[in-house]
């Protein structure tokens, strides 16, 4: 018996035969016990390939992502990673665990304060469910970590001959991006009571919280040490140089990562003109140029692109406001309090359809006059490009007069 236990065709055969179990309704308990009695367990590499083979022996895809979580269930604690390879710092899987480690605090959170809501029922519940939209908003990131797999990895894996199991994972992520949207739509209810909201929780969120913490297993104990194991340190950082254009989830990764065999960098990708300069309408910049030139003005920017994600903002030494390139590619609207949404939806509707271009706005904070303008950026033939946040702390310029005509070098 030992002998066959430490055969791939022997354990990839009674997973296979387990999992069908599961597709004809046997009890998953029963089936998980069989396992661990059986199989004890199953390199990764395994699950993978069994999953692949069932789907190309004519099992639906549809049927495969209907009892996905059942597979994920029976096999929690039973998949051998002793053979997954190390995962250097900054390497975008390295990335992904981080970002899979907030994601299960966010969940956790939510989960916190949906057990304060049935001790306290009305009492705090405005407070309480004002923390659960900022944490649902939060959690609409997971689109930025799920399109970094679909777009960046997936298709690697793809061309190696890996179809199935891409396809599963991203039939679920488009059942958790569905949940949270739902989930955001009760919690956005008017006159929403804790009653109404707790009867949801256990019809809807709860389902949607377990489903972002439960890709976090499936990834971690099979997509990153198969991937890990198909893709080239060339690939990979074909991965790593895409990964701005879609976005972080929840984290603003500190530390990079360059393959010892790239002898590209970043900086080349973002150069357009042949001499290594971006060549404008009137003259041009090195990119190192550019970046200082806009992290040395005098006020804070950011861009909202025509779909109302967020693609930049300058990096002065003082900014007024925080960011952090975790709302890279953010939907604005989740990057305001929820209070506030209303009015950027007001100013996005009005910058897109032409009937404004500029929306300001100055406030008191922590004793400084900030002064917040909105302008909508338009090509030659007035079409609508995207939003330009402008912020700027005119606390000492609100206090010149006079003139100043000799040259007085300020602190």
């Amino acid at each position: 018996m030992s002998e066959l236990l430490n055969n791939s065709f022997f354990r990839k055969t009674k997973l296979k035969e387990l999992i069908l179990k599961l597709h004809q309704g046997n009890d998953p308990i029963q089936v998980r016990n069989e396992l661990t009695q059986t199989l004890k367990s199953i390199p990764y590499g395994e699950v993978v390939e069994v999953e692949q083979e069932l789907i190309e022996e004519g099992l639906p895809v549809e049927e495969v992502l209907r009892l996905c979580d059942v597979h994920s269930e029976v096999l929690e604690g039973n998949v051998d990673l002793s053979a997954a390879k190390e995962i250097p710092t900054g390497h975008p899987v390295d990335t992904f665990i981080k970002e899979n480690r907030e994601l299960a605090n966010t969940c956790n959170q939510a989960r916190a304060i949906f057990d304060r809501i049935r001790e306290e029922g009305e009492s705090n519940f405005q407070k309480n469910l004002l923390g659960l939209k900022q944490i649902f908003n939060n959690l609409m990131d997971v689109d930025k970590h799920y399109q970094r797999k679909e777009y960046l990895i997936f298709p690697f894996l793809e061309k190696k001959g890996i179809t199935g199991p891409p396809k599963v994972m991203w039939g679920k992520h488009d059942e958790v991006r569905e949940q949270l949207k739902g989930s955001i739509e009760i919690l956005n209810t008017r006159d929403l009571t804790p009653e109404d909201l707790l009867t949801s929780y256990d019809m809807l969120i709860s389902a949607a919280l377990s489903n972002v913490t439960d890709m976090v297993t499936k990834e971690e104990e099979i997509l990153f040490p198969m991937a890990l194991d198909q893709l080239t340190d060339a690939e990979w950082w074909q991965v790593y140089k895409q990964t701005l254009e879609i976005g972080y989830c929840l984290i603003d990764p500190q530390t990079e990562w360059k393959p010892d065999t790239s002898n590209d960098t970043p900086e080349e990708d973002a150069i357009t003109s042949i001499d290594g300069r971006i060549q404008m309408p009137s003259g041009s910049l090195s990119l190192q140029e550019l970046i200082q030139i806009f992290n040395t003005l005098p006020v804070d920017i950011t861009f909202v692109d025509k779909d109302d994600k967020v693609k930049y903002f300058s990096q002065s030494p003082h900014r007024i406001f925080t960011r952090s390139r975790a709302i890279i590619n953010r939907d604005v609207r989740y990057c305001h309090p929820p209070a506030s949404v209303h009015i950027v939806d007001k100013i996005l509707d009005d910058f897109r359809s032409g009937r404004q271009n500029h929306a300001p706005f100055w406030i008191q904070m922590r004793g400084r006059f900030i002064y917040i303008q909105y302008f909508a950026l338009r090509d030659q033939d007035g079409n609508y490009l995207g939003t330009l946040e402008v912020s700027q702390d005119l606390t000492e310029l609100r206090k010149l007069k006079g003139e100043q005509r000799i040259l007085n070098y300020q602190s």
